[in-house]
């Protein structure tokens, strides 16, 4: 995976941990980065100090159990990977986060879901983090598959003029081709194409033009952006077995569908609406493909991308 060198695995220890950590240490061991586990803790209620150090203590013995279970299930000799643990109790969890991020230089942040029960969608940590975290952020969800079975997706909008933009689409398909090569081998390209102009037409509007024609226009809107498509994927210099999903259909429908009926475990994409500007949200499109999903994400936004978050 490109640059991988320092990982920032975030634990509530409330849950159990393994998918997040099963997650972290394969990636770890493949890019042979070093993991920080961060337990983030919440803020202590007034008249409770007294019994502070000893939640955190049987939080840690809790992470440090799951974390030896998952080391001993991957075979994973504890010399081989580069590990410390630190606690860090407080309110507004997500933005202590994302400090220790700026701090730190930390190149992904990896978390299990928040309430792992929620099968589709994310709750309000993870979506600060989404929408904040100036690294790529992994929000990891059970998978029963061993590595080698696992299905891998990348979500591309190919209509990306702005600099910023194509850049992001190209290392979302770098990204997903070694997540995928890691895996089953096979990458999923999804990218769908909105063609509301000509329903519209068809729908409200007697025009002159046949039906044969308006199906022409369609077609040739189709096969344009299908080029796009195919020029970003060669420029990204990706190889490997693919099979490429290219529809009409609005993504933030078609896309939740997709995962659900080919099974895929991860799906990659891009979750900032526009770049450059200090915290802008994430557009409608990417926020409503987020409330849908029912697997692993792995989110990245562009390089030019600003926190809002100060240190």
């Amino acid at each position: 995976m490109p640059n991988i060198h320092k990982v920032l695995y975030v634990s509530h220890a409330a849950e159990d941990e393994s998918s997040g950590l099963l997650q972290a240490f394969a990636l770890a061991r493949n890019n042979r980065a070093e993991i920080k586990v961060l337990l983030v803790c919440p803020a202590v209620p007034a008249g409770f100090e007294d019994f502070s150090n000893l939640c955190v203590e049987a939080m840690l013995k809790r992470v440090k159990s799951e974390i030896a279970a998952t080391q001993e299930r991957m075979k994973v000799p504890k010399e081989q990977v580069k590990m410390e643990i630190e606690w860090d109790c407080g309110p507004r969890p997500a933005e202590r986060v994302i400090r220790r991020v700026l701090e730190e230089g930390y190149d992904l942040v990896i978390k299990n879901v928040e309430g792992l029960s929620q099968l589709k969608g994310f709750k309000a940590i993870d979506m600060e983090l989404l929408r904040k975290s100036p690294c790529p952020v992994w929000l990891c969800r059970p998978i029963e598959r061993t590595h080698t079975e696992i299905r891998v997706a990348v979500a591309i909008d190919p209509e990306c003029d702005e600099g910023s933009t194509y850049d992001l689409a190209i290392r979302l398909l770098r990204w997903a081709r070694v997540l995928a090569d890691n895996c089953n081998g096979i990458l999923h390209v999804i990218s769908c194409w909105d063609f509301d102009v000509d329903e519209y037409l068809r729908r409200h509007f007697p025009l002159s033009a046949s039906e044969e024609e308006l199906d022409q226009a369609t077609e040739a809107a189709r096969a344009q952006h299908r080029s796009k498509l195919d020029v970003l994927i060669r420029a990204s210099g990706i190889g490997g077995d693919m099979q490429v999903h290219h529809v009409i259909a609005h993504p933030d429908n078609f896309i939740p569908l997709l995962i659900d009926d080919e099974q895929l475990d991860l799906l990659v994409m891009g979750t900032v609406g526009r770049a450059g500007i200090p915290g802008f949200i994430m557009g409608n499109t990417a926020e409503n493909i987020l409330q849908k999903v029912s697997c692993s994400l792995l989110a990245l936004k562009p390089s030019d991308f600003i926190s809002p978050i100060k240190l």
